[in-house]
């Protein structure tokens, strides 16, 4: 059986921000008393120091550092990050280096500075350009800010950006989802990231839900802002659309099964070992105690070990998500499974339009990415 990837990601959680937003589920924490830049850096460089044997001899192909709002940190600071992890891991002109930024955190010098001390990607949050929806999504800028950051950004030298957007908000109608859409395109960043506002569980929204718009709506929604994004960029998963040679590689690697490390507080990993054990872990959630344990044991806040029965689903709850799909070559690599395995489900499948099969290739149907939980729900293991 083919061996697996060589290549692996690095995501750096930076757990601050102004304000949390009451649809975040992500581990993040409003800048408090508990904010310190300079000793949590310093957690940072010691829990990498301990991930360096966990991919010896093979290549950072890219770093993701979110959060939070990782643009609330100097450019030093993320100067130092970067230093340490060049030093340990290696930092190549190809790697993909990519910042979550906040409009509201946007200054020229601080973007001009990312720029020169390696950053070759930045995740604008923008959300909408409508100053509504923004207060009613909690939202800490307005929609000149988020003009500004996106000008900041191209000014900078950023060519790699990407703009994250909403629909289905509360209040909204398809009309204003297609403006948002529309004024995110006019700025040709190369990438956009479209999703649906979602109710997550231990969010205020979940606990406070608001009126939102009916499901029809929504799809509506959907659509019409697809047919647009359509006409500029190329959509190569549910909810990313990038021009040529503008994909995510960091989240591609999710997407293909790939290996990552993860440091920071709450921040995951997954990693195959050379018997092709697949194993995920997380690191403690709260700042004060990641800052304590960063560079032992202790930092673990937990890990397991993926059965070899949950592998076709885990391994389908990604791969499905892109639209090129996944070969049969390439689930074996990534999963060390026979794909005789789920023959039967693929044949099953794609008898039911769910999904294409074209060679040794598989892919989703237009009905079978409408319905995606159901398609890779086939793949869960039989109790």
């Amino acid at each position: 059986m083919t061996k697996g990837s060589t290549d692996y990601s690095l995501y750096i959680h930076i757990p601050w921000c102004i304000k949390k937003c009451p649809y975040c589920d992500f581990n993040s924490h409003e800048k408090k008393g508990d904010y310190n830049e300079e000793l949590y850096v310093n957690a940072l460089i010691k829990d990498l120091s301990t991930e360096i044997e966990t991919v010896n001899n093979k290549s950072l192909k890219s770093i993701f550092i979110g959060g939070g709002t990782p643009s609330l940190f100097s450019s030093a600071s993320i100067h130092r990050i970067l230093e340490a992890t060049d030093n340990a891991l290696g930092i190549n002109k190809q790697t993909e280096i990519t910042l979550e930024a906040n409009p509201g955190t946007a200054e020229a010098k601080k973007f001009s500075d990312f720029h020169a001390i390696g950053i070759n990607r930045l995740s604008i949050g923008v959300q909408s350009f409508n100053n509504e929806h923004l207060k009613k999504l909690g939202r800490v800028h307005d929609a000149e800010q988020a003009h500004n950051a996106i000008q900041l950004a191209q000014k900078a030298g950023f060519n790699r950006i990407n703009l994250d957007l909403m629909f289905g908000l509360p209040g909204q109608n398809i009309q204003q989802a297609i403006d948002d859409v529309e004024m995110a395109l006019s700025y040709h960043t190369g990438h956009l990231s479209h999703y649906q506002l979602t109710l997550e569980k231990n969010t205020l929204f979940y606990k406070h839900p608001p009126a939102l718009p009916h499901d029809e709506l929504i799809w509506d929604m959907q659509v019409a802002c697809q047919t647009k994004i359509d006409n500029e960029l190329n959509q190569y998963e549910v909810s990313a659309y990038a021009a040529e040679g503008q994909q995510s590689r960091h989240n591609l690697n999710y997407w293909q099964f790939g290996d990552y490390i993860g440091i920071g507080a709450g921040a995951h990993g997954k990693l195959t070992d050379e018997q092709g054990t697949i194993s995920r872990y997380w690191k403690k959630k709260l700042p004060r105690d990641y800052i304590k344990l960063a560079g032992t044991q202790d930092v673990i806040g937990g890990k397991n070990i993926v059965k070899d029965a949950e592998l076709p689903f885990e391994y389908m709850m990604n791969a499905l998500r892109l639209k090129s799909g996944f070969t049969v070559d390439h689930y074996q690599q990534q999963t060390h499974q026979n794909a005789y395995q789920i023959q039967a489900i693929l044949d099953s499948l794609v008898n039911k339009k769910l999904l294409q099969r074209n060679a040794s290739s598989y892919r989703c149907t237009e009905q079978g990415w409408n319905f995606l939980n159901d398609t890779v729900e086939h793949f869960l293991p039989s109790e």
